[in-house]
């Protein structure tokens, strides 16, 4: 399902433990970590998608995590024409995407990356919530940085963490 301009709807996650520390899963056969997201089916709202691709790459179910917040637009990448299938290049751009601040209520353990049959993980870790963008995928970063920035002002930070971000180069919005 694409929207007018070419874009799949898409949710993205990031969760976060006690400690503010953000799931970095690994893409399965692959040397690549990002933070789960998957597609908006039809007829499904990003919230009920954001729960069911919890449960499908992560393993949780709701009453594991609390929502803390979410992006207020759509935040969108390019997918860079090499990557995209023959059939879909006239078509297909790439995503927008909604993305979610959650937190783990529950335990480390209740984490399951085989709890579909189509598993997207082989493995993650906590990192901290500033995750150095290089090792996203280049044509995905601006978008984690957008979504980091913006979900950052549901959380509390340490004051020295929040200067260290003040005066990195990605930089907060005024309302964090």
């Amino acid at each position: 399902m694409l929207d007018r301009e070419g874009y799949r709807p898409n949710v993205g996650i990031v969760l976060v433990n006690g400690r503010n520390e953000v799931f970095w899963g690994k893409r399965i056969r692959e040397h690549s970590w990002q933070f789960p997201q998957g597609g908006i089916n039809k007829g499904e709202t990003p919230e009920q998608a954001m729960y069911r691709e919890l449960h499908e790459e992560v393993g949780l179910m709701p009453e594991h995590v609390e929502i803390l917040g979410r992006t207020r637009d759509w935040l969108r990448y390019d997918v860079p024409k090499h990557w995209v299938r023959r059939e879909w290049r006239n078509t297909y751009k790439g995503q927008k995407q909604i993305w979610f601040l959650l937190r783990l209520v529950g335990r480390d353990s209740d984490v399951c990356l085989r709890a579909s049959d189509h598993p997207e993980f082989d493995a993650w870790r906590w990192n901290e919530y500033w995750v150095p963008l290089e090792a996203v995928i280049e044509f995905k970063r601006f978008v984690y940085q957008s979504a980091l920035t913006e979900l950052a002002r549901y959380l509390m930070f340490h004051p020295a963490e929040r200067k260290a971000h003040w005066a990195s180069p990605a930089g907060h919005d005024a309302d964090v």
